[in-house]
């Protein structure tokens, strides 16, 4: 890995960071991916109701959700490039309390720590991706989120080839892979670390040009409202789908969980796959255009998907995930646009209300299915994406550049 000890000119991306800081967004999520993934696990073998289910999706998020703006505040204010292999450290000791947790307490013990650790890793690695961005804007935030996309679509093959012959236990698979991300992100914050001496050695801080033009403090306020608005409906219904779709699967369809998990699977991937080009297809067409057609496309799909026979689910669940995630990098490139000085605190801000927003919609979805059944609930779920349709009311952008002073 000797290409990450080079230092970076502004204009040039560093495609061997912008790569390696992806990797360890992919390790991460995978880390993250191992607690939906262990649901119908911890169902049979902890006897744990949707409810609790719900409760500790919500541990693991709402830690996440509540410290990434914090976390992020605090690194414009002073970069942590050790933060990285600091974080990715808790979630290894998070993995390692829940292979061996006896009691649903423990459990949520574990996951919270877990939650921490991402809570540290994301804001400052995505500070990383921006440093080594260069004119590659788009390109590279995709590359880091679509990292941590793919981490989360792995959820399914965890579940079918890992817990599902391993149980609880097999938990412990993944300290490896805490410490193969440890080890890489010392390395990238050596380079992150240099990076900044680099930038105080010349008196120069990259900065982030708007490509939204000239808002009053009002307008930014209500832009970054309707954004968290298409936040909230997306991360909703992600998380009906990666954590309790493969009960109506089961229920609906008679599948087994190894089978059932191969359509969360489909999703997921094909979640990944959006994520990629949304990036680039933003730094093409637009940020706004993009959001728009995320929102729009999955519309009439999502509230087919609970009435189509099995053999059409997958099918939606393929172009739902990919449309759906579309706008995944381009909303945190967004906000950090409409705040150009914040880049910390927006990525903290925006990814850290996706997992807010995602552990509140556990504990709802969880309840419902209690309360009222698994297939109405997927119903209800169904009509969440029109929540997002308030996106329709935001700044429309321009062409970007990026700058230095």
């Amino acid at each position: 890995m000797t290409s990450i000890k080079q230092t970076q000119n502004p204009a040039n991306p560093v495609y061997s960071i912008m790569f390696a800081i992806g990797a360890c967004h992919l390790l991460n999520d995978t880390l993250q991916a191992v607690i939906p993934a262990m649901f119908p696990i911890l169902e049979q073998e902890r006897g744990l109701s949707f409810t609790q289910l719900g409760f500790i999706a919500f541990s693991l998020n709402i830690v996440a959700s509540f410290l990434q703006p914090v976390v992020g505040y605090f690194s414009d204010r002073k970069p942590m490039p050790y933060a990285l292999p600091i974080g990715m450290t808790f979630s290894l000791i998070g993995m390692a309390g829940l292979a061996i947790a006896p009691s649903y307490w423990l459990i949520l013990l574990s996951v919270i720590i877990l939650g921490l650790g991402s809570a540290v890793f994301h804001p400052e690695g995505s500070r990383v991706s921006f440093l080594a961005a260069g004119s590659k804007r788009g390109l590279s935030q995709s590359i880091y989120q679509v990292g941590g996309n793919s981490g989360q679509a792995l959820a399914p093959l965890i579940s079918a080839f890992v817990l599902v012959p391993l149980g609880q236990k097999g938990a412990a698979v993944f300290i490896v892979v805490a410490a193969l991300g440890i080890i890489i992100l010392s390395r990238i914050s050596a380079w992150y670390k240099r990076q900044l001496e680099l930038e105080k050695k010349n008196n120069r801080k990259k900065v982030l040009l708007s490509s939204i033009g000239d808002l009053t403090k009002k307008q930014i306020g209500i832009a970054l409202t309707l954004l968290l608005i298409i936040i909230f409906a997306r991360s909703f219904y992600v998380t009906n789908v990666t954590s309790f779709y493969i009960f109506y699967l089961m229920d609906e369809y008679g599948l087994r969980i190894g089978q059932g998990q191969m359509y969360i699977f489909l999703f997921m991937a094909l979640g990944a796959a959006g994520t990629f080009f949304g990036g680039p297809m933003a730094d093409r067409i637009g940020r706004k255009n993009v959001i728009m057609l995320s929102l729009l496309v999955p519309l009439p799909l999502c509230l087919l998907l609970p009435h189509m026979p099995l053999w059409a689910v997958g099918i939606l669940l393929v172009f739902i995930g990919f449309f759906i995630m579309l706008s995944f990098s381009v909303t945190v490139i967004y906000a950090q646009e409409l705040v150009p000085s914040k880049i910390g605190t927006m990525a903290g801000l925006t990814v850290g209300l996706a997992f807010g927003m995602g552990a509140i919609g556990a504990v709802v979805i969880g309840s419902l299915m209690d309360v009222i059944g698994i297939f109405p609930t997927m119903v209800i779920a169904s009509f969440l994406p029109f929540i997002g349709l308030a996106g329709l009311a935001l700044p429309k952008d321009q062409k970007i550049t990026t700058a230095e002073n």
